[in-house]
């Protein structure tokens, strides 16, 4: 029976970003996970390149690194280790059970698998809904405007909400 709770699914999803339109992990993330060393994931991927193509895995260019350092997606540069990241796309995270052949590993697999499941049930499940939701607006119209207005809200994705401008503190002059 393998136990559902190695990693909780939470620090999974919070590893997960956005790079390229793809849901990918970092090979610094994935190493964690799995409770290797980097430098080790990164002799592994060496050694099997060929059962990861560019769909599956891929580098980071300089642009993708700056951009995840500003928006704080990453601490800083030296999060990465002093090298360029590898990602890795679900279908690649798949093929590293086999890569990387420790119990560990297969366990981990299942569940960032189960994560990635999730997470599509959950975006897919929210089309649905929206959908449904503009089905009735149309068939209801006005009366239920503020209604239908209230409920996208809801479900729109969340937005960073803005700070109000500096204020100075202090003695004017």
């Amino acid at each position: 029976m393998i136990n559902k709770e190695i990693i909780p699914e939470e620090i999974i999803q919070s590893k997960i970003m956005f790079v390229r339109g793809k849901k990918v992990i970092l090979d610094k993330d994935i190493a964690m996970l799995y409770e290797v060393k980097p430098i080790v994931l990164r002799q592994q991927i060496k050694r099997n390149i060929e059962r990861l193509p560019d769909d599956f895995m891929f580098k980071l260019n300089e642009d993708e690194i700056d951009t995840m350092v500003s928006q704080n997606v990453i601490p800083s540069r030296k999060y990465l280790g002093g090298h360029t990241p590898y990602v890795f796309t679900e279908q690649g995270i798949a093929m590293l059970s086999g890569i990387l052949n420790s119990t560990r590993a297969i366990h981990v697999n299942i569940q960032i698998m189960r994560t990635f499941v999730k997470l599509r049930e959950i975006m897919s499940s929210n089309s649905e809904i929206r959908n449904k939701i503009e089905k009735m607006e149309k068939e209801y119209g006005e009366n239920f405007q503020i209604i239908f207005k209230a409920i996208k809200k809801l479900l729109s994705e969340p937005k960073k909400e803005m700070l109000p401008s500096a204020v100075r503190i202090g003695f004017n002059e």
